[in-house]
């Protein structure tokens, strides 16, 4: 059994849903795992990570309207401001999704459904640099 740590750095340019798909499989497919399992890890409390379908654009468009709609900025429940009106609500959606994802790796490839791309959900409006760390285990 082997195993490999790495971190990806991102630069989130406001809140949206960032494709990160191309670099973790960048990284993954030069291991040389034939089986295993890869876990992703964001290491933020305002951002979050998401398996969702890379093919049509539109998506990830209603994804964040969906989140607009359920977790508002500004709400008058929120005491929680000191960053800003967008400060609660980014917790409140980190809280909602994930902080980590873990995935197969079968026949040396991570195994990912044909429609599906793996994003960071950036949920403040002001641009972050975002760290994800990767961990591989596997033969």
């Amino acid at each position: 059994m082997r195993q490999f740590t790495q971190h990806i750095s991102i630069k989130a340019q406001g809140r949206k849903l960032y494709d990160i798909t191309p670099q973790v499989l960048n990284w993954a497919n030069k291991l040389g795992l034939g089986t295993g399992l890869l876990t992703l890890y964001i290491q933020h409390t305002s951002a979050s990570l998401l398996i969702n379908e890379n093919y049509d654009s539109d998506v990830l468009v209603d994804m964040q309207a969906f989140f607009n709609r359920l977790v508002p900025d500004g709400d008058s429940l929120f005491i929680h401001t000191v960053e800003g009106p967008d400060d609660m609500p980014a917790h409140v959606r980190a809280a909602l999704t994930q902080t980590s994802l873990s995935i197969p790796i079968v026949e040396g490839k991570v195994a990912l459904g044909q429609w599906q791309g793996i994003f960071l959900f950036e949920h403040r409006h002001a641009t972050m640099t975002r760290r994800v760390l990767l961990h591989a285990i596997g033969d």
